[in-house]
């Protein structure tokens, strides 16, 4: 009998299913599926463990059996990003005996476990809705609101996290938005609860709510046929016991329909890798990195620093996406020993190659290159941006199965905004999706604008537009809640992967 474990953010393992009992066999394959819900963003470690049922437990009901009454045959772990990236999506793990449990006469040889994933057809479905508000409030002074909505999924923990926005429309109280399209997996289900919140738009980031909803995709489907709208409202002040305030503006649901299409699990299985980059602020502003208030410090007791745990956090979930696991990395705004400022370094010393071999190599990249470079400045993305992009280029060019993911990693205000606008309007018909994490206490208004959930497509200074948003912008200010705010910063990229893929109409079949 196998029984699977999942490991929960404490650390602890929690059992959550236990196959049958095969008879006699040395060769057993169990039939019984475990069903989970796979998440992109976090890394999800998975434990089983394989028991030989002693014959007078035979009739015993698999739930009721006590396995500390069963012998161990072994154990293995992994995680289900490594089983669902593997093109058959099977893995095939070493059993091996936890140390206290072997007699020194045991052998070591424990034999090996085959875990098979495939993905349940409901994933599949992806519901298109076009949403229209009607009699929406004015919130701008001299005009009417230009309203956009966000929609997000609550998790567990209460905590939403937007997974679609539309477009703005401007100066107009009754809109329409163009269709959005919301994949039923990444929602949960389409009974889980999704807040609907409408934002009136405004260039300094700080977008007013004008109202919203909960609802799930089935009440939004009952709201379709039904022809219904639904009242907006607004949360009411803590502290005031009195409910929600309802509005009279009211969303609707012009059409519904589900459609399948091919998801981020059918590429995977079809060969398809995302390659991670990381870029490093190396400015000034940083602070002197032998001195413990700078962003740079390596403290000696091992604790890390934001930059260190910012990769840490989103390498360990986009490494098992990655088959040779060798990173580009680069660092920008530092003066080379024996040159002038460079706005993209390689973070290895060499002059020839910038890739390192795995997150460590990164961080050892990292901590030597603070003691092989001064600091200088200004902030300038456009060149990273542009290295990242020539990559993406050359293996589109290649045909390769490729979509690579930049994370900047950076303390302040970048001074080639419009460079920056330039560079990511050209990226944005490339298979690349950029991640920016600002770390210290800067003013990060910028970055919101480059972040197009926050409001408008960027637009490049010859007037183009972007053909899709590439960016995800997350202040890193609240370290004790890291994983959440890297969660939320990795929640999109299965979207905005899928986004190119169509645009391109490239399918998964290999």
């Amino acid at each position: 009998m196998v029984v699977v474990y999942i490991q929960e953010r404490d650390g602890a393992f929690t059992e959550v299913f236990r196959t049958e009992v095969v008879l006699n066999s040395l060769n057993p394959t169990w039939i019984t599926k475990y069903t989970i819900t796979y998440q992109f963003e976090i890394v999800q470690i998975l434990l089983f463990r394989v028991f030989d049922i002693d014959t007078q437990f035979h009739n015993v009901e698999v739930k009721m059996l006590k396995l500390e009454e069963q012998q161990s045959l072994g154990e293995a772990s992994c995680a289900l990003s490594e089983i669902v990236s593997k093109p058959n999506r099977s893995l095939i793990l070493d059993l091996v005996q936890r140390e206290e449990s072997v007699p020194s006469t045991h052998s070591q040889h424990q034999g090996k476990l085959t875990v098979h994933a495939e993905e349940c057809f409901s994933s599949k479905t992806t519901a298109e809705m076009t949403l229209k508000c009607l009699n929406l409030e004015s919130k701008d002074l001299f005009s009417k609101s230009d309203p956009f909505l966000v929609i997000s999924k609550v998790v567990e923990s209460g905590m939403s996290i937007p997974v679609c926005k539309t477009e703005v429309s401007k100066n107009d109280l009754n809109p329409t938005w163009k269709p959005v399209f919301l994949n039923i997996q990444q929602v949960g289900s389409k009974d889980s609860p999704l807040v609907i919140e409408c934002f009136n738009f405004n260039s300094n980031g700080k977008h007013d709510l004008i109202g919203k909803v909960q609802k799930s995709l089935a009440d939004l489907e009952k709201l379709h046929t039904g022809r219904e709208g639904e009242n907006l409202f607004l949360p009411t002040p803590v502290g005031h016991d009195n409910q929600n305030k309802a509005l009279k503006s009211k969303l609707f649901v012009e059409k519904y329909s589900e459609t399948v299409q091919y998801t981020f699990l059918d590429y995977l299985a079809a060969g398809f890798e995302l390659n991670f980059m990381v870029a490093i602020d190396f400015t000034a502003s940083n602070g002197n990195p032998r001195l413990p208030d700078s962003l740079h410090y390596i403290d000696p007791s091992g604790r890390l620093n934001a930059y260190q745990k910012a990769i840490y956090e989103v390498g360990e979930v986009l490494q098992f996406y990655d088959a040779d696991k060798r990173f580009p990395a680069w660092g920008f705004g530092a003066r080379p020993i024996d040159g002038p400022v460079s706005h993209c370094f390689n973070l290895n010393g060499s002059s020839n190659y910038c890739e390192v071999e795995g997150i460590r190599g990164i961080m050892m990249a990292y901590t030597s290159a603070l003691f092989n470079v001064s600091l200088a400045g200004p902030t300038l993305f456009g060149h990273v941006i542009n290295r990242a992009a020539m990559i993406a280029s050359q293996s589109l060019a290649n045909d390769a199965k490729k979509y690579f993911v930049l994370l900047i990693i950076t303390d302040g205000v970048i001074t080639d905004l419009q460079e920056t606008k330039d560079a990511l309007v050209k990226a944005s018909d490339l298979p690349l999706s950029i991640l920016i994490v600002g770390v210290g206490g800067a003013d990060f208004k910028e970055m919101e604008i480059l972040d197009a959930d926050k409001g408008e497509r960027l637009e490049s200074s010859t007037g183009r537009v972007a053909s899709r948003d590439i960016v995800q912008f997350v202040p890193f200010r609240d370290v004790q809640n890291g994983p959440s705010v890297v969660q939320e910063l990795l929640a999109e990229l299965p979207s905005q992967f899928l986004a190119y893929m169509r645009s391109r109409e490239i399918k998964p079949c290999s």
